[in-house]
C-alpha cells in the first residue's frame, strides 16, 4: 500500500514538527514573547492537524468496523488535547504552574502521537482501499490549511483554568 504510506508519512511530518515545537517551548521561561509565539504556533498547528486528521483519516476509519475502537480512542484524545491547550492558554505563563501543566501536556501528546504512529497507522493501512487513499490525500492538506487559518488560541476564563 504505497499510497497509504503517503498519508501516514504526511501525518508523521506534522507530528515531527509538533515534537520540535514542544522541545523549543520547554526551553523557554516565564511570560516571554518567544514562549507566547511558540505556544500560539503550536496551538494552531495542533488544532488544524487534529481537525484535518479527523476529517481525512478518522472519518474514513470509522467506516471500517475493525478500527472503530482505535479511531474513537484517538478522536477522544484529540478533544482532551484541545482542552489541555485551552487550559494552558488560560494559565499565566509567568507562573511555575504553567510549565508544570505544559510538561504534563507534552507527555500526554507525545504518548498520543507515538500510539498513532506505532499502533494505529500500521493497523489502519490494512483496511484502506484506493478510494480511501485518494479521499485522504485530497482532504488532509486542504482541510489543514483551512483549519489553520481559522484556528485560535482560545483560553478558558482564568477562573476556569484547572489547578
Amino acid at each position: 500500500m504505497a499510497d497509504a504510506t503517503e498519508i501516514f508519512d504526511r501525518l508523521k511530518e506534522d507530528h515531527d514538527r509538533h515534537r520540535e515545537l514542544i522541545d523549543k517551548l520547554l526551553e523557554t521561561s516565564g511570560d516571554s514573547q518567544e514562549r507566547e509565539e511558540l505556544f500560539t504556533e503550536l496551538t494552531k498547528e495542533l488544532k488544524s492537524h487534529a481537525a484535518a486528521e479527523e476529517q481525512a483519516l478518522y472519518s474514513t476509519m470509522l467506516r471500517k468496523p475493525p478500527t472503530t475502537d482505535e479511531t474513537r480512542h484517538s478522536v477522544a484524545e484529540h478533544h482532551e488535547i484541545d482542552e489541555m491547550l485551552n487550559d494552558l492558554a488560560a494559565t499565566d505563563m509567568s507562573e511555575g504552574g504553567w510549565l508544570t501543566k505544559f510538561k504534563t501536556f507534552a507527555h500526554d501528546y507525545r504518548h498520543h502521537i507515538d500510539e498513532e504512529e506505532e499502533d494505529h497507522f500500521p493497523d489502519f493501512a490494512n483496511y484502506l482501499d484506493k478510494e480511501d487513499e485518494q479521499h485522504m490525500r485530497e482532504v488532509f492538506d486542504r482541510r489543514k490549511k483551512e483549519e489553520k487559518a481559522e484556528a485560535e488560541v482560545t483560553p478558558e476564563k482564568k477562573e476556569d483554568a484547572k489547578e
